[in-house]
């Protein structure tokens, strides 16, 4: 069990997420990263001088940035002698950034930490095969042009086809399946229909736009400025008047005979996200009122190739861990990877054959609460950058949490090779609650 004490979220904010290779494809990684970081500062009116430590969650590094995490920190203006570093957990890394926050300030005797994470998925990079490498490399070795000639003569067109990082990031490399084909493989094993995965795409961006609408989800965002002078200021994720039909017009993309598509998918995408975390005894230095706390969390591990099942696995933990029930949740935040797998989670959630062969449980875990699940929209509609998806749920759900006067909050996901991350969070602790 962990046995942290609570910690508390002093303010949040994000980048508009937008689909990758449009809007924000020229922003970098770590400029991502800065803008949240310094939006979330000026929204604290914190001193760069009062912040002891940066931890970002980050999955496509750049090659130019290495230890992303130090150059977000020093790029926002803060002092030489703030430590940073940068998590890597796959989807998870951003809410492994917060865990990170939480153990350097029971831990480390940090007590003011920014924690999040960034992406930029327009900017990964592509790579070639290792002759071509071993053909580059011999090149730039030749000294002598009769050198360089020979070397030229051994030159082959398929050296220059590239390998798209991408491609190779999103394939787990046990299972040797992307993850489409996971999310493939749970709709066949839970029986999910294409029309029950369009019908919960078309729900989620429904819920979205309606919060947009509400100028709800706009005020967790701080603007990207563009090198142009414009910016960009709202998520171009959301197809505004999506229908079930211009969903059903979508083929299939990672098997001919297949049901997951590219609309009941989450998006590549570019974003940020930030949080400032420090004990609930120094909340009042920064701030009248907390955006919430972080009070218990799991991770738990599970069969790479069924990665989408990670939250139930995560969840299971950690009711073990505190003896919670998903009556005892407000509100749900669930990352949606895909439909189908959000869906497969559902059903494995109410199944007591599968508590019983899976999870040692005679009894299934409990009824999923659908009406207090990701009400303001999910990963479908708004986007997945990978390395901060884990912090934007965390930030969504306390502020929707605090909006509707509730209490307690779940946010959970599945992570690229067999894992899952399951964290509560409450509006109130203590002599507060």
């Amino acid at each position: 069990m962990n046995t942290h004490s609570p910690i508390a979220v002093l303010d949040a904010v994000r980048t508009p997420f937008a689909k990758a290779f449009t809007d924000l494809s020229g922003v970098s990684a770590v400029e991502l990263g800065r803008t949240a970081m310094t939006g979330l500062l000026t929204k604290l009116s914190c001193r760069c001088q009062d912040v002891d430590e940066v931890i970002f969650g980050n999955v496509g590094s750049p090659a130019d940035a290495a230890n992303i995490a130090r150059v977000i920190a020093l790029r926002s203006g803060l002092s030489y002698h703030t430590i940073a570093h940068t998590v890597h957990r796959n989807c998870g890394s951003g809410m492994e950034a917060i865990l990170g926050g939480w153990q350097a300030i029971n831990h480390r005797g940090s007590k003011l930490v920014i924690t999040g994470g960034t992406e930029s998925m327009s900017s990964i990079p592509l790579f070639f095969s290792k002759d071509a490498q071993a053909y580059f490399t011999q090149l730039g070795r030749s000294k002598s042009w009769l050198q360089k000639l020979r070397t030229i003569r051994g030159f082959r067109p398929s050296f220059m086809r590239p390998i798209a990082g991408l491609r190779l990031g999103l394939t787990d490399p046990v299972c040797h399946m992307n993850m489409g084909e996971t999310a493939e493989l749970l709709a066949k094993e839970f029986r999910i229909s294409r029309e029950d995965q369009d019908r919960f795409a078309l729900e989620s961006h429904h819920k979205a736009e309606a919060a947009f609408e509400a100028c709800y989800l706009t005020s967790e965002v701080t603007p990207v400025e563009l090198e142009n002078g414009k910016k960009v200021e709202r998520d171009n994720t959301i197809r505004v008047g999506q229908t079930m039909q211009a969903l059903a017009k979508l083929k299939p993309v990672f098997a001919k005979q297949g049901s997951v598509t590219a609309g009941n998918s989450s998006p590549l995408t570019d974003g940020a996200a930030a949080l400032a975390l420090c004990l609930p005894e120094h909340v009042s230095e920064y701030t009248d009122q907390p955006l919430g706390y972080v009070t218990a969390y799991s991770i738990a591990g599970c069969d790479p190739s069924r990665m989408g099942l990670g939250p139930v696995y995560a969840i299971a933990k950690l009711m073990d861990q505190t003896g919670y029930t998903l009556n005892d949740f407000d509100l749900i935040e669930i990352n949606e990877a895909f439909a189908a797998q959000v869906i497969a989670c559902r059903k494995a959630i109410e199944s007591r054959h599968f508590a019983a062969d899976y999870l040692n449980r005679r009894q299934a875990l409990g009824e999923w609460p659908e009406p207090k699940v990701n009400v303001l929209g999910g990963a479908i509609a708004l986007g997945h950058p990978v390395g901060a998806t884990g912090a934007r749920l965390v930030l969504t759900l306390l502020r929707t949490l605090k909006a509707r006067g509730l209490h307690r909050g779940l946010a959970t996901l599945c992570i690229g090779g067999g894992q899952g991350m399951a964290m509560v969070v409450e509006t109130q602790i203590g002599s507060e609650s």
